[in-house]
């Protein structure tokens, strides 16, 4: 029997030391598996413990002490007047892999009110001192600026080693909130800050809910009156997002930023509005996205509101990728209201009065406050009955705010044009020449906005849809505001084949504002002035001149009716006749005709000029003067543009005696709404020649438009007449003191035959 085999002697290395390994001690294992379970087992009933002690403790024995910290920190009184409880809370809902298992602590406090500043007033209230009963019911009282029924929140615990307070929810039931501001410019939001070294900490809230809340607000400043209810909802997908859905790849690629952005995040929170501002009722609701994180800063959140105040009305869909700083904005817009001018009170826009108005367009940039950027693009809508497409920009900025852009209508009603300023009265109202019989239009400019906004806006209106009497083609114009100074540079009318240019420029800084007017009438051809006329293949004449003024008014009848300055019109090559002056319903016009050549007498008109002195808007005839084959007729008098008054004396000075059916002078009196013609008596609209009368008595016209003459040969009479209507008008004292044009006048007065 072999014996058995030697042990191991101990000089000898064992195999485990002969291949570099250690064998561990006996138990190490298990002893380290000992010591993990028992700190495991200590995390466990450290929690039990405190998780015991929230349950046990009681905390309403520490309100005395947050209310008295908080109130400290805001500077106003701060109450918990209901249970201050905590409790655990795990998992962590919001959280993502192991984060999500470790445990936080849900706070939750009952009936919490906060109340205004010591001293503070809200406006609107009654004489008690209490809120206005009427739809203020569920509102805070006067004292109060917030009332909580409840709010709980969820602390996160790691963050709070890093002096960081981490909230994953705050859900708030029955919270009502009212912010005011008065009419010194205080309000009851601003906390004062306390002096001292700060904290350290941070905040940060991820997740707010809210069930049947209420928020007020009340501007004294603004005389603003707003309500605002809240309500948190489950995931609703937008309608229009659904709706338009893409169907393809294409689709897809061809959807609108605002439209993809809805159908990724769904409507979460519902909101009513209702309220006041100054005598204008606001009412409005809407829908707005599930607030997932307050800490991101792009969420692509989208919000969908249809909105009333007054006669503005709004309806609007998209996302705000940053809506915490109200910055990346991609909305579709749909706006209209009354007049354009109604938009100045809601959003500081300084725009016309127009008839009332709709739009439709896409609106993107930012509306964060004092740094806002927008650009309402490619809109499209109606003004009245014309249309209305373009684009505007508007940045603001110091020390004003500006707005540029351009706008084109295609088909642009007359009746729909309105006021190219903003003025108080509606621009689709008729006026009426029920105010004294006046016909300058008289509405007051609104001077007073103008240095609320600077702008550079260009119009067109392509085509223009006008009364048969009155053929005006097309409308340009670029509008230039800064520093409260308007400038339509050029504005220019196509008129009856011809062109109607001018300059107008209106200081708005003074009051009365001061203007200056020049214009120019190129080729006006007077028979296309009236179809009826022209369809008879006759002309009236072709009319050119000038105009120049200084003036001072709050409106275009009132800065008429104070300029200073010249204008000269001139006409040749016509030919007039009682018949087709009743036919351009020229009734002044017929009747002086008629009377100096005859009743079925057709003249030749050579030339006609007419040159003016304007002094504080009293326009003197310094040469108004009419050449035909017949005679030469010579007008003196005065037109009063303030009091629209005539006082025309008409003389004929006959070539050929035998043409005549009446050798005595004519008068023009009365006023540009009712005129009065007369034999040998008073004032008279110019009786020099119908093409001349109608330019005269209708300064509205004439007001923005001066003309050049063309050059050209013509007979002894004319030719003196057509040197001084080519002389340049001048604005002001020295247009009125006509030193420059004076030889060429003295030259035109001699044209008359001797006696």
């Amino acid at each position: 029997m072999p014996s058995p085999p030697a042990p191991p002697s101990a000089d000898l290395p064992s195999a485990a030391a002969t291949i570099g390994h250690t064998v561990p001690a006996p138990g190490v294992g298990q002893r380290c598996a000992r010591w993990v379970l028992m700190a495991l087992g200590l995390v466990a009933v450290l929690l039990l413990v405190l998780g015991a002690l929230l349950a046990v403790i009681d905390w309403n024995r520490a309100k005395p002490w947050v209310n008295d910290k908080v109130s400290e920190a805001t500077g106003r009184h701060f109450a918990i007047e209901g249970d201050l409880s905590a409790a655990w809370r795990w998992p962590q809902p919001l959280e993502e892999g192991w984060h999500r298992w470790i445990p936080g602590v849900t706070v939750k406090a009952e009936r919490l009110v906060m109340d205004h500043p010591v001293g503070f007033a809200p406006p609107f209230q009654r004489a008690d001192g209490k809120a206005p009963s009427k739809g203020k019911a569920d509102l805070p009282d006067a004292s109060s600026m917030a009332r909580i029924g409840s709010a709980t929140a969820t602390v996160r615990l790691l963050p709070l080693l890093g002096r960081h307070l981490s909230i994953d929810t705050v859900a708030l039931i029955d919270p009502q909130v009212a912010l005011a501001r008065t009419a010194d410019g205080t309000n009851n939001w601003t906390f004062e800050r306390k002096d001292g070294p700060r904290s350290g900490w941070s905040v940060d809230v991820d997740q707010l809910v809210v069930h049947q809340g209420v928020l007020a607000y009340a501007d004294a400043l603004k005389d603003l009156d707003l309500k605002a209810r809240i309500d948190t909802t489950g995931p609703v997908a937008p309608a229009s997002a659904v709706a338009r859905a893409p169907a393809s790849a294409a689709d897809q690629a061809a959807t609108p930023p605002a439209v993809a952005a809805t159908e990724a995040t769904p409507y979460g929170l519902r909101f009513e509005l209702q309220g006041r501002y100054a005598q204008a009722r606001i009412e409005g609701r809407g829908r707005a996205g599930q607030v997932i994180s307050l800490r991101n800063k792009v969420v692509n959140y989208p919000l969908q509101i249809d909105a009333s105040a007054g006669s503005v009305a709004l309806s609007a869909e998209g996302v705000l990728a940053n809506p915490g700083a109200l910055s990346g904005l991609d909305f579709q817009v749909f706006l209209k209201g009354g007049s354009m001018a109604d938009l100045y009170d809601l959003t500081g826009l300084v725009l016309p009065n127009t008839p009332a108005f709709e739009t439709r367009g896409r609106l993107t940039g930012s509306l964060a406050p004092e740094r806002a950027v927008w650009e309402y693009s490619d809109f499209r809508g109606k003004v009245g009955q014309s249309d209305l497409q373009g684009s505007l920009k508007y940045t603001s900025g110091k020390p004003r705010p500006r707005l540029t852009g351009t706008m084109t209508s295609n088909q642009l009603r007359l009746a729909d044009l309105g006021p190219t300023l903003g003025t108080r009265q509606s621009g689709n109202t008729p006026r009426s020449r029920s105010q004294g019989g006046k016909v300058l239009p008289d509405s007051q400019f609104a001077a007073e906005r103008w240095n609320a906004m600077d702008m550079d806006i260009v119009f067109k209106g392509r085509h223009i849809i006008r009364p048969e009497s009155l053929p005006l083609q097309d409308l340009s114009t670029r509008a230039v505001m800064e520093n409260a100074q308007l400038r339509l540079a050029p504005l220019t009318f196509g008129v009856a084949d011809g062109k109607i240019e001018s300059q107008v420029t209106i200081d708005g800084r003074t009051a009365p504002l001061k203007a200056q007017i020049r214009g120019t009438v190129q080729g006006l051809q007077l028979s296309a002035l009236f179809p009826k006329v022209q369809l008879m293949k006759k002309s009236l004449g072709r009319m050119d001149g000038a105009i120049a003024l200084e003036s001072t008014g709050n409106s275009m009848a009132g800065l008429l009716g104070h300029g200073t300055g010249e204008m000269r019109l001139y006409v040749r090559e016509g030919t007039l006749s009682k018949q087709m002056l009743d036919l351009a319903a020229l009734n002044v016009g017929s009747i002086i005709v008629g009377k100096l050549f005859g009743e079925n007498k057709e003249v030749h008109l050579r030339c006609a000029v007419a040159d003016f002195t304007v002094v504080d808007g009293l326009a003197t005839t310094r040469i108004v003067k009419m050449s035909t084959d017949d005679a030469v007729v010579e007008a003196t008098g005065t037109i009063d543009l303030g009091t629209e008054a005539l006082d025309l004396r008409i003389k004929p000075e006959s070539l050929q005696w035998k043409f005549f059916s009446l050798r005595s002078p004519l008068y023009v009196r009365g006023t540009f709404g009712n005129p009065d013609v007369g034999v040998e008596a008073g004032p008279l609209l110019l009786r020099a020649g119908a093409a001349v009368v109608a330019a005269v008595v209708a300064p509205a016209a004439l007001a923005l438009v001066p003309i050049t003459v063309p050059a050209a040969d013509d007979d002894t009479h004319c030719k003196p007449l057509l040197n001084l209507a080519q002389q340049p008008v001048k604005p002001g004292v020295q247009g009125a003191a006509g030193t420059a044009s004076q030889p060429a006048r003295q030259a035109a007065s001699k044209t008359a035959p001797s006696r």
